[in-house]
Order: C-alpha cells, then sequence, then structure tokens
C-alpha cells in the first residue's frame, strides 16, 4: 500500500532558510486578517501565465507511461486510472482564507489548459473532498508530510485505519471515484496553495515523481510551486477522449502518439532530448542530503555522493546542477568558499536552457546574498533585478519577497536608498502570502539586513 504525499525538504536555500516553497514547515502563522499597522497588505497574482516550451511528442509519450505507470516507491501499477465523467471538488474542515481563491483559481486552469470538466460544490458526494486541517493533525498521521492526497476516504479521521486497507491502495484502482486531500490550514498562504496544485493534480492524474523533469510539479526537488504549462498537457493527455480507465501500459503507449500530436503539434518535428532515466542510486542520495533525519555529515557525504553520480553518468542537465546546489547549500557553513563555488557551477549549467530559468533564479538568492555580504552592491543589483520576472511568472510569492528584500540591500550598498525603501516596502506584500506569519517576515527581514555590511558596521544589526 503507498500514499501519495507531498515530500518536505529541508530549506533549500541556504543563506536563505526560508525562501523556497513549502520549506517552512516550522512556521506557524497567525489569521490573515491578522495584520499589523506597520506591514503592508497581502500581494497576490494576477491572470495565470504559465510558459510553454517547445518538447518533443516522444518526451511526452515517455514521460506519461512513467507517470501514470508507476509509483513512486517503484511499484507498477497494471492500468491507467482517471475520473470518468465530470469530477466535483468540495472543501470542508476550517480553510485558512485564501485557500477558496486560490482553489477557485487552480480549478480555472485545470478547466481551461488541461480540458478537465471539473467544479467546485458543497455536496457531500464530491468525487474529491478538500480537508483543511492542523499541521499537527497531519503529522500525527505521516510525520513527513505537508499534506497528502488517498484514494477511497473523505476525511483524515478514517485514514488511520482505511491506510492499511486494500482501499487506499493505488495499484488496486482501474476507475478513481473518490479522493481525500488533506492540507494545513495553519502555514502560510504558499504553502497550502503549492499543497493543492500538487496533491490536485496527483489526485486526477499522475502518481509518479521524475527528477529528470526540469519544467514539473512532478519531481521531488520542489523547484516549481505551481502546475506548469507540461503539467497542464499531461493533464489533458491523461483525460483524452481516446484513453479509459482500465487501459494497459501497452494500449495507452500504442495511442499516444496521435493524443499529443493533436494536443501539441509542434512537438511533432521538436527532436527529443533523450534524458537518461534518474538511478535509485542518486534519488536515495538526494534524499538523503535534503531530507528529513540525517545529521550534517551524513548529509554532506549524501550530497556528495549524489554529485558523483552525476559526473560518472555523463549529465549536463538540470540534475547535475541541482547537485551542485545541494552540495552548495550543505557546505556553506564549513567551507563557505567551496560552496560559493558549487552555486557558481549551479548557475552555468542552469544559464544553459531557458526551462531552467527558475532553477537559476533559485541560485541567484545565494549569490546575491554572497554579492551583498561582500557589498557589492551594484553587482548584486543587476543580478538579482534580471530574476524578478520570471519568479513573479512562476508565481513562487516567497522567492519573490527574497530577492526584492536582498535588492534592497543592495540598494542601500550602492547608495540608492530612496530606491531601496521603495523595493524593501513592495517584498513585505509578498512576504506576507510567502512566509505569511508577522513574526517570519520580520526574521527574514533581519537576517537578510545582517548580510549588509554597512548595517553591521553601523550598529543596526
Amino acid at each position: 500500500m503507498t500514499i501519495r504525499f507531498r515530500r518536505i525538504l529541508l530549506p533549500v536555500c541556504l543563506l536563505l532558510g526560508a525562501c523556497m516553497p513549502g520549506q517552512q514547515s516550522d512556521m506557524p502563522s497567525r489569521a490573515i486578517s491578522q495584520i499589523d499597522s506597520d506591514l503592508p497588505p497581502m500581494r497576490v497574482f494576477a491572470t495565470p501565465r504559465p510558459i510553454n516550451f517547445a518538447i518533443s511528442n516522444g518526451d511526452l509519450a515517455r514521460d506519461f507511461i512513467d507517470l501514470s505507470f508507476m509509483l513512486e516507491s517503484g511499484r507498477p501499477l497494471p492500468v491507467l486510472s482517471r475520473f470518468e465523467g465530470p469530477v466535483t471538488v468540495r472543501v470542508t474542515g476550517s480553510p485558512p482564507p485564501t485557500l477558496n481563491s486560490d482553489l477557485n483559481r487552480l480549478i480555472f486552469r485545470l478547466r481551461g489548459e488541461a480540458g478537465i470538466d471539473i467544479s467546485q460544490t458543497s455536496d457531500t458526494t464530491a468525487n474529491i473532498t478538500i480537508e483543511a486541517v492542523s499541521r499537527a493533525q497531519i503529522r500525527s498521521q505521516l510525520p513527513q508530510a505537508a499534506c497528502f492526497v488517498v484514494p477511497n476516504i473523505t476525511q483524515l479521521s478514517e485514514f488511520r485505519t482505511a491506510r492499511r486497507s486494500p482501499r487506499t491502495d493505488w495499484a488496486r484502482l482501474t476507475t478513481r471515484e473518490r479522493m481525500a486531500i488533506f492540507v494545513p490550514n495553519d502555514a502560510s498562504p504558499q504553502e497550502v496553495r503549492d499543497c493543492l496544485h500538487e496533491e490536485l493534480a496527483q489526485a486526477l492524474g499522475p502518481l509518479n515523481d521524475l527528477y529528470r523533469l526540469p519544467q514539473s510539479v512532478f519531481n521531488d526537488d520542489n523547484v516549481h510551486a505551481v502546475l506548469t504549462g507540461y503539467d497542464m498537457m499531461i493533464l489533458r493527455a491523461t483525460y483524452a477522449p481516446e484513453l479509459r480507465s482500465g487501459m494497459s501500459r501497452a494500449e495507452v503507449t500504442a495511442r499516444l502518439p496521435a493524443i499529443f500530436a493533436r494536443i501539441n503539434p509542434r512537438g511533432v518535428a521538436t527532436p527529443p532530448s533523450n534524458l537518461s532515466s534518474t538511478p535509485g542510486a542518486w534519488d536515495e542520495a538526494m534524499q538523503t542530503a535534503l531530507g528529513p533525519g540525517a545529521n550534517p555529515n551524513t548529509r554532506r557525504a549524501a550530497a556528495a555522493r549524489a554529485l558523483d553520480i552525476a559526473r560518472t553518468l555523463g549529465w549536463r542537465d538540470h540534475r547535475l546542477g541541482f547537485a551542485h546546489y545541494a552540495m552548495g547549500r550543505l557546505n556553506l557553513p564549513v567551507q563557505p568558499t567551496q560552496a560559493i563555488g558549487h552555486f557558481q557551477s549551479a548557475d552555468a549549467i542552469f544559464a544553459q536552457r531557458p526551462e531552467y530559468a527558475l532553477h537559476r533564479a533559485m541560485v541567484a538568492a545565494q549569490l546575491g546574498a554572497y554579492l551583498v555580504a561582500e557589498g557589492r552592491g551594484e553587482d548584486a543589483v543587476d543580478m538579482l533585478g534580471v530574476h524578478l520576472p520570471v519568479v513573479i511568472q512562476h508565481e513562487n510569492a516567497a522567492l519573490v519577497s527574497t530577492l526584492s528584500m536582498l535588492r534592497a540591500e543592495a540598494l542601500e550598498l550602492a547608495g540608492r536608498g530612496v530606491e531601496a525603501q521603495a523595493v524593501r516596502l513592495d517584498s513585505l506584500g509578498w512576504a506576507r502570502y510567502g512566509f505569511g506569519a508577522d513574526w517570519a517576515i520580520r526574521a527574514k527581514l533581519r537576517e537578510i539586513g545582517a548580510l549588509n555590511p554597512l548595517n553591521r558596521r553601523n550598529g543596526r544589526i
């Protein structure tokens, strides 16, 4: 029996520990309505603008099979399963104020981009129930999960007894009829939204994650916070009229070329990337390096092992960059010079392809922090400004806020104090969505302000 849940990685922003989605798992958030008078209101994203990179239909077909006929544990699935007919979603529990608006935006995208007949209802017979509960309640069932999805139940109270029964076994599903998604109601708005995107996508479609996918939430690196154009294409194929629940791997494989030719016509002539599969040893090393439970020395050794595997296999893609990034994150406290070298190596790899732009922006937070700490304000201003539009388009408010806070310190160093104040104020609105709690926002401001040598020299920190 396998339960599908969102993994929690340790903070992957080294100098800036909470700048990535889903990482501030120990930050209790007060109600959004409780706003300090000297902090600006929350900023939210406008109309979604997903990016659709050219991708080979051969790659899409291979990815679809690997995502849809394998669980993350490596256990094969005998048939394709999906919902047949309209899909209804209801919300129960005690949802935070931002949940319903984020869910509405997501359902709108699923209808328009993935072509899924999905709508929200209050009816108790809904196909998918999203129950908003506390993180403590979630962790009492799955200690390492921020949120998770389970078939054939409707509330968390059913899970303890149902988790070991055949009815919650994904491999026994032929047609999906009922799903329960459990999300935290005391996390930051961004963490709740990220859970909605990943868990609703997997309630509807793929159950596997693949590290080889650079532009997908179906990837354990947690770089992407919301469903991408690639993800919507995979979901559109899942609900293509040519497919149905209960089809075998061979039957689905035979129909995929025509399906992708119809929904992704430019992919017919796009050459495949033919990225090699990710070996289990690399996956295990990365989970040890960035997952919970291991001590710092064990983490560093695991990251080094992942980097060695990537080099031995001759990788030149985002996985090599991510291995360098993990090495930088884990080695900065003990070998800062080497850590910066790893971040620079990651940046060079991520600069090679537009699909890696968000990965590169993630590294920019680290390199920007380094430049600010070195007093190189103008260099930091230029670099950080380049990445902000990318992060906004990918709807990562925590990273937008972090880059903006860094840019404000860089502007101070460059003698542009008025601009710095405006940028810092803007960062706080994004921080309300990305980090949630007032104390967490103030802690982030202090953390980033401490990097600025002017603040240390003048005794402000």
